[in-house]
């Protein structure tokens, strides 16, 4: 298994510079078993919104797409359960991909109840207390 850093990921999605965007390419789609680090997930999806003005929606879609490719794992959390967040936040409206992340990995890990101020983190499915 190899892992990809964000920067690798973003050329790859944004296609851009052409030379880094080939390259990036060429790593994703000829490599057997990449694992996509669950921080480098939560950048890549920042990266999309702050610097290219990507929706949240389509943001999401794009990661549920790189996530159900056969060569594709997230390092930290089983692929199900990050789809699962990534679904859950889609329907959420204003959620971030990050809490619905942090929530899948406490429940995931049996790391529970979440402690948390936010006070809709309790919509990404996981029992919260507040400190």
């Amino acid at each position: 298994m190899i892992a990809v850093d964000t920067s690798v990921v973003v050329r790859y999605l944004v296609g851009s510079p052409e030379d880094q965007a080939k390259r990036a390419t060429a790593v994703i789609d000829e490599s057997t078993d990449i694992g996509f680090p669950l921080v480098a997930l939560i950048e890549t999806a920042h990266v999309l919104r702050t610097q290219y003005g990507v929706p949240r929606v389509d943001v999401i879609d794009v990661l549920v797409s790189l996530l159900t490719r056969e060569n594709v794992s997230v390092l930290g959390l089983p692929n199900a359960v990050a789809l699962e967040a990534l679904v859950r936040a889609r329907s959420l409206p204003g959620a971030p991909l990050p809490d619905a992340l942090i929530a899948a990995t406490a429940r995931w890990s049996g790391a529970l109840p979440l402690y948390t101020f936010d006070q809709t983190m309790h919509l990404h499915g996981v029992p919260v207390a507040t400190p």
